[in-house]
């Protein structure tokens, strides 16, 4: 077995399905409630989680949190892309690489996560957008890295329903003929149809926080209902009053297919924001 295929197994080894927890927000918002000081959000992880995602630099400052036996593994963000600048209404998703995959390895990345944008209305961004996603993809697998891409859209917050799921259907397709090991994307209206059309593991996304954790976790079930092999949770897994009982629960319902409300009493969760 290869080194790939290793890294796979582990991510896996828990379940049939894994639990991811984004924590690299700051990478494009800056410090944000709940991620101010990512030692002690790193605190707050629970170990049933599988993977956390980190932004390129902040692995060194929080390797102690992968040190221990079964701990999370760290999975790094390897691009910058504009398009999740919202706040400084940025959306034509230019991009660059923010590290390499040889960079992220000797730093102790076991995963890495490479995003995509396409149908941006520019062909030369498009073009571009896939030549840095390409050469990324390709590193990875020279030295035996997993790879997770990632389909984020232009203008997803004000985008219909309809052209957010014909967006992620075609392009997450895109992605995998382009080579990765997983994908993240958002979860859509029709969201079985891209699971199904996709030959590698699909993750479905936290986005927006929710008003409850209970339509949290509902988002979580719903995913996995519809074909997703897990989950890939920020703002809904740390901006709580108990991340770690929440994410108990989250890993119950991707896991063990817990419904949303037995998950929240076994672990003690009210239904709050």
């Amino acid at each position: 077995m290869n080194g790939k295929s290793l890294r796979l197994e582990k991510l896996f080894n828990k379940s049939d399905n894994a639990v991811i927890v984004a924590i690299d927000h700051g990478m494009f918002d800056g410090p944000i409630p709940g991620m101010i000081n990512l030692q002690e959000t790193a605190k707050k992880i629970n170990p049933c989680v599988d993977g956390v995602l980190l932004s390129p630099g902040m692995l060194k400052h929080l390797r102690p949190a992968f040190n221990s036996k079964g701990a999370p593994m760290p999975i790094v963000r390897l691009n910058w892309s504009s398009v999740y600048c919202f706040h400084w209404n940025y959306n034509q998703a230019y991009t660059v690489i923010a590290q390499t995959v040889e960079e992220a390895v000797a730093n102790g990345a076991e995963i890495v996560l490479v995003s995509l944008t396409l149908q941006t209305g520019s062909e030369k961004t498009d073009t571009d957008n896939v030549k840095v996603y390409s050469r990324l993809v390709n590193d990875a697998a020279k030295l035996g890295i997993p790879v997770i891409g990632e389909y984020f859209p232009t203008h997803s917050g004000t985008i219909s329903k309809e052209q957010m799921h014909e967006q992620v259907f075609s392009s997450c397709r895109i992605l995998s003929e382009l080579g990765c090991d997983m994908i993240k994307t958002f979860y859509t209206n029709d969201f079985k149809k891209v699971t199904e059309s996709c030959p590698v593991p699909v993750f479905g996304l936290g986005a927006d926080k929710t008003p409850t954790q209970v339509e949290a976790l509902q988002l979580a079930y719903d995913e996995i209902r519809d074909g997703a092999r897990g989950v890939v949770f920020g703002r809904n897994a740390i901006q709580i009053p108990n991340p770690a009982g929440f994410q108990a629960a989250l890993c119950d319902v991707v896991k063990n297919n817990l419904s949303p409300r037995d998950a929240m009493e076994k672990h003690g969760i009210s239904d709050e924001g």
